[in-house]
């Protein structure tokens, strides 16, 4: 049986709990705890779950499956996701700091990934308008990923956008992925630092 990820609508309005937890998330206290127990236990228990339970409570996530983009060797990270059409999209916030998360090193070394356990292919938006239009649905879906492009605007990054597609007739993705390689040659990150896989 064809696994089928749990469709997220970024236009439906999120509910008081929701509200209540993505502004907990940016609090001095949310920050510290995603980073010191979020980002460590989560993908292990949305692992051992089979993607049912997460620490992210009722923010849309799922288990991101990529290859080290040095190492090759598989590395997992949850990361909150919503749906633009068939293709699931994601954010490489990492709380707006200044540099990306491991995850988007590994899927623009390796584009086929895992989401919740369908295969896809990795796309990083590079299209303004494009991006514009997705940044208004990820504003939707969790309000602190406007605080985020903020700090990281201020450090000097542009949180990058993906889309992922599920694996189907094969698409032309190498210039946009291309054009990723080329701006990772400034950002690489020591591979240590590639195992703190982040949202």
């Amino acid at each position: 049986m064809t696994r089928r990820l749990r469709h997220v609508d970024p236009n439906r309005p999120p509910g008081r709990f929701t509200r209540a937890y993505a502004a907990f998330s940016n609090t001095g206290l949310g920050r510290f705890l995603s980073v010191h127990v979020v980002w460590r236990l989560d993908p292990l228990l949305m692992r051992a779950s089979g993607g049912r339970i997460g620490f992210d409570l009722t923010i849309p996530t799922a288990l991101l499956e990529t290859r080290g983009a040095r190492t090759g060797k598989p590395r997992r990270t949850v990361v909150i996701y919503f749906h633009d059409g068939e293709r699931a999209t994601i954010v490489a916030s990492k709380l707006g700091m200044a540099t990306h998360p491991a995850w988007f090193h590994n899927l623009v070394a390796h584009p086929d990934v895992t989401l919740g356990g369908v295969r896809m292919r990795a796309t990083v938006v590079v299209d303004e308008a494009e991006r514009r239009r997705l940044w208004g649905l990820a504003d939707r879906v969790f309000a602190p990923y406007a605080a985020y492009r903020r700090e990281a605007a201020n450090a000097g990054r542009e949180i990058p956008i993906v889309q992922l597609s599920p694996q189907g007739p094969a698409r032309d993705t190498t210039e946009p992925m291309e054009a990723a390689r080329r701006n990772e040659q400034d950002l690489r990150e020591p591979e240590r630092l590639r195992d703190k896989e982040s949202l």
